[in-house]
């Protein structure tokens, strides 16, 4: 038996679907879309958090070269709040590898919860709902392939009222 798709909670093999502990086969399935959910402010927020955490090195540094020549000090103490900003501008620098990788995450994950449904014994049902755009797009090409195999009855597609194949979610 092929499996097109396993993790702990989701498989999907050439005959069934199998999400927690429901098994759905494919076979009485005949229809499967999937619905997109409203941004999450609370994603968004975070994306807002690493950006501010990227530029504050930064603008301390500048507010610190700004304040050396505003204060029209020794060459000495202007010397060593410049070299303390710069100091402060460089620590950016190790700190934003990790930060970028968290946004780079961010994004993968995807700022939306995404469900996926189809018509199962004649009744519309909640196969999967996730906020991981990654693993959902893998869930539901492997759907996609599985029903491929499928007798032609069944009909996978997008989020419209009339079901089409689609490549991505």
């Amino acid at each position: 038996m092929t499996t097109y798709y396993d993790d702990r909670s989701v498989r999907v093999t050439a005959t069934a679907l199998r999400v927690d502990d429901q098994s759905y086969p494919l076979a009485e399935l005949t229809l499967v879309w999937h619905r997109r959910g409203s941004r999450s402010w609370r994603v968004l927020a975070g994306r807002g958090a690493i950006g501010a955490a990227l530029a504050g090195p930064l603008v301390a540094a500048l507010l610190g070269i700004a304040l050396a020549v505003w204060l029209h000090r020794s060459l000495t103490v202007t010397i060593a709040i410049v070299g303390a900003s710069v100091l402060i501008g460089l620590a950016v620098g190790p700190l934003a590898d990790v930060l970028f990788e968290h946004l780079d995450r961010s994004y993968v994950r995807g700022s939306r919860e995404l469900e996926m449904w189809a018509t199962w014994r004649g009744q519309p049902v909640r196969l999967l709902h996730t906020g991981d755009a990654l693993r959902f797009g893998q869930i539901y090409r492997a759907v996609q392939r599985a029903m491929e195999r499928v007798p032609a009855q069944n009909v996978i597609g997008s989020s419209g009222s009339r079901p089409s194949p689609r490549s991505r979610p």
